[in-house]
């Protein structure tokens, strides 16, 4: 760590304790939001998760059924029958604000009025009805599964800055404090050491002078007298 100078005051050490006490409380909010930001990212995670799980077995089935659709109907008409959509969708994007983190909010309705296939049945097999059923009702969790992800991107991104801040403070800026607070502390007290061993050092020469002072006024009250003897 690279030495800073500071100036040996107690207002540079006031000011220093005001930084610290800052930084210690900013560490620990930062540290709350960073726990809080993993938990909601790792129930995003976890959902994410299965919801993929679950639609991987889903549209295995849907893949499935159009496969078997494909070899009993005629290319051409197979090709005819999905040429057109099968109804109408509305998706609305919204936002939400998890711990000053904007993430997306999708809501994916399909209006099943308009759902009827778009195709004759005459030369087409059930398994493309099947197939085609299963996929819109499974669009609605694709979108949210694409949420999740999404949700999970911002919020790993965010758990990362903040880490960065947290560990910033950490291990930089609360122990350079420390340091610079310590030195001047220490600073403080040499100068109140040597301050008090000055004035110990007056005191002693003023009792010495004092002491000197009586002496000499003793020394000429005792020539007095013997000089009053004398005259006598």
């Amino acid at each position: 760590m690279a030495a800073i100078k500071v100036n040996p005051t107690r207002m540079e050490l006031k000011r220093l304790k005001g930084q610290l006490a800052t930084a210690r409380r900013g560490h620990k909010l930062l540290k709350d939001k960073c726990d809080e930001l993993m938990r909601r990212f790792l129930d995003a995670v976890r959902e994410a998760k299965e919801l993929r799980e679950k639609l991987s077995v889903t549209l295995g089935d849907v893949d499935g059924r159009f496969s078997i659709a494909a070899a009993q109907t005629d290319p051409r008409m197979m090709t005819a029958a999905l040429m057109l959509p099968a109804g109408g969708g509305e998706l609305s994007v919204g936002e939400e604000n998890i711990m000053s983190v904007i993430v997306p909010r999708y809501d994916f309705s399909y209006d099943k009025g308009k759902s009827a296939s778009p195709y004759g049945f005459a030369f087409t097999t059930s398994a493309l009805d099947l197939a085609t059923d299963e996929l819109t009702d499974v669009l609605p969790e694709l979108v949210h599964l694409a949420q999740l992800e999404k949700t999970s991107l911002l919020l790993c991104d965010e758990i990362e800055r903040t880490r960065r801040r947290v560990n910033a403070l950490e291990y930089i800026m609360i122990p350079q404090y420390e340091v610079q607070i310590k030195e001047i502390s220490m600073k403080l007290d040499e100068n109140e050491r040597g301050n008090l061993s000055r004035l110990m050092k007056v005191k002693d020469m003023m009792v010495k002078a004092q002491i000197e002072e009586a002496r000499k006024r003793d020394m000429l009250d005792t020539d007095e007298e013997e000089e009053c003897d004398h005259a006598r």
